[in-house]
This record gives C-alpha cells, structure tokens and sequence, in this order.
C-alpha cells in the first residue's frame, strides 16, 4: 500500500484541493461492472483516494457497494475520498434526477466534483458501433450547455456538488460560455497522451485556473473497438517512450503517467491489475528536463476518441466536433 498522505494534492481555483491522480473506472466495454468495482475496491486499499466515475458507464452501483464497504469496515471515511461522476448527455435537462441518482448509486451522500460529459445532449446508445448516428443530436448550443451548467450550479448551492467540472471542450466552446457561469469550474476532463498532447487546450485551461485532468494518459490501448481505426498510434510503443521506460526500470505506463503529473495534468488510468504501479507513478523519481523534452517531440495528433457517434444532421465528419478551424461549428446561438 502506497501511504495516501504521500501522494502529492493539486489545487483547485476555489482553493481546494484533489488528489493529483485518480483510479477511472471505464471498462472500455471490455470489462464487467463487477471487474471494475473489484479493481476499485483493491485501489481504496492501495491508496487511491480520488475516483473518476460516469453515469454511462454502467457501474456506478456496482462501485457504491465497493465504497459502502470500505466505510462500513472503516477502511476509509467518506471525506478521505474524492469522488467524482458526470451527468450523461440523455440527462441534460434533468440534472438533478441524474445527480441524485449517481449519489444513492454510489452510496457517497453527495459528489466531489459534478462533469457535464459531453458539452451537447447527443448520445447513443451502449455498445454501439462507430455508424451509429441518433436523430436527435444537434449541434452545440450555447443556451443549452448554460442550462444544463446552471443546473449544477443549483446543485452546488444545495450541497449536493462541491465542485463543477466540465469535458471534451474546445477553446471556441469555452470562450463562448466562460464569462456567462456564475460558479467557475474547477476541472476540465481532456483526451491528453504523448501522441496527443493538446498544448493549446492545457496552456487554456491553466491561464483559466481549471485544472486539467487527462484521460486516455496511457493511450487506452484497450479503448473500445468503434474507437480504433488502422492509422491510430499506439503511444506506448514509441521508441523514444521504451527507451525513456528502460531507464527508470518502469512500464511505459508509468512515464506516460509522469509526464503527465510533471505538465501539472491529474491523469485518471484505469487498469484491473496494475492499479498500484500506477499510483507509485506519483511518489517516484520524476523525469528529467531532458527526457521531458524527448516526450514533448512525440506529439502526433493522434486523437483517439474522435466521437463519430455524436455528430448530427449535416455535420460532414468527426472533425466538425472539435472546433479545429477555430469556430464553433454548426452554432446557431454562438
């Protein structure tokens, strides 16, 4: 077991402070709700004390029977965990409903920190295939996200949310709408790994004062099958990476997981097995100026998650998610 009091706290804009990495606990599709809530169960022993949950991950009640436990048996009290979960993109309207749910889910009497997962209501439906479009989605709307944002703010106000968190957004998405929220965020969730990088969203978000947390920071090489297509790196197979792992006597996994924590991103890996090695990630020998370098040359624009099963009527491809020329496209309220 790696001593929690060990494990180095990021700040948060409001003064606050989080764990500086975190247990996920998306099975990919690959691994059951109860593989996920075991994993969880022995990361509470190893030490972990903040975990990244979702609404549409389908184990959240799964993993509050994992929590109650650890209570019960006084393994860990409710204020020694961070526990944070996000509202799914079929529940924008109904915020609370979504809130309340996760909360008697997890069996945690209110949530760290509240994401918005997706910045537009579209979503689809588990399991499905990279085709699979809904005909109700739409483009982002900036009302609409304020709506669903204020909704959490309310929640906030009650003492159900401590903090707000937001995901997957653009720079334009977030100049849009920053200067309109009452309660700032105190997180954003990006993709971020050494093939992908998002300097610009990072540089963003630090001159913001939101913390960026980073998911994916290992390259989920067992992301689900709709995400992977024949011209995807796989990170942990650079060269440069391998070589940097052979130095420090670690997995690759471990310098991803570093070089995250060294560019002050809280990365959130999930792993069934090696759980402890990656919280170690945090309490070893950082990387040197010089190796940080070697990692900084490996940006590729790999994105993994292009999110292909979020794009509406009209939109020409996975591109038209992500702002890239610099607008929002499709907008009609921007």
């Amino acid at each position: 077991m790696i001593d929690p009091k060990t494990v180095p706290m990021f700040r948060l804009g409001d003064g606050g402070s989080i764990p500086c990495i975190g247990m996920g606990t998306f099975g990919s599709d690959r691994v059951s709700p109860d593989e996920v809530a075991g994993a969880v169960a022995g990361g509470i022993r190893a030490g972990y004390r903040l975990f990244d949950c979702a609404a549409c991950y389908g184990n959240e009640e799964q993993i509050g029977k994992v929590f109650r436990e650890a209570f019960d048996e006084g393994v860990v009290k409710r204020e020694d965990l961070f526990i944070m979960t996000k509202v799914w993109n079929d529940m924008h309207r109904e915020v609370e409903k979504s809130c309340l749910k996760s909360i008697e889910d997890l069996q945690c009497d209110y949530l760290d920190m509240l994401f918005i997962h997706w910045p537009f209501p579209n979503y689809h439906a588990p399991f499905c295939d990279v085709n699979s479009r809904n005909p109700d989605s739409r483009p982002f709307s900036v009302e609409e996200f304020l709506d669903t944002y204020r909704q959490i703010e309310a929640l906030v106000d009650k003492g159900l949310v401590k903090h707000i968190g937001i995901s997957n957004m653009t720079i334009p998405k977030l100049n849009a709408v920053i200067d309109q929220l009452r309660i700032q965020p105190a997180a954003c969730e990006s993709e971020m790994h050494p093939c992908f990088q998002q300097q610009d969203i990072l540089d963003y978000l630090v001159s913001h004062d939101i913390l960026p947390i980073g998911y994916m920071p290992l390259g989920s090489p067992r992301r689900p099958e709709r995400d992977i297509e024949p011209d995807d790196i796989a990170d942990m197979q650079m060269p440069e990476l391998q070589e940097i792992a052979k130095a420090h006597s670690v997995h690759p996994a471990i310098i991803c997981l570093k070089w995250a924590l060294a560019r002050g991103v809280l990365p959130i890996p999930f792993s069934v097995h090696n759980y402890e090695a990656n919280l170690k990630a945090a309490v070893t020998e950082k990387l040197t100026d010089e190796e940080m370098a070697v990692i900084a040359a490996l940006e590729r624009g790999n994105r993994l998650v292009k999110g292909q099963v979020f794009l509406w009527e009209g939109a020409k491809d996975w591109h038209d998610l992500w702002d890239e020329d610099g607008v929002i496209v499709d907008c009609t309220d921007c």
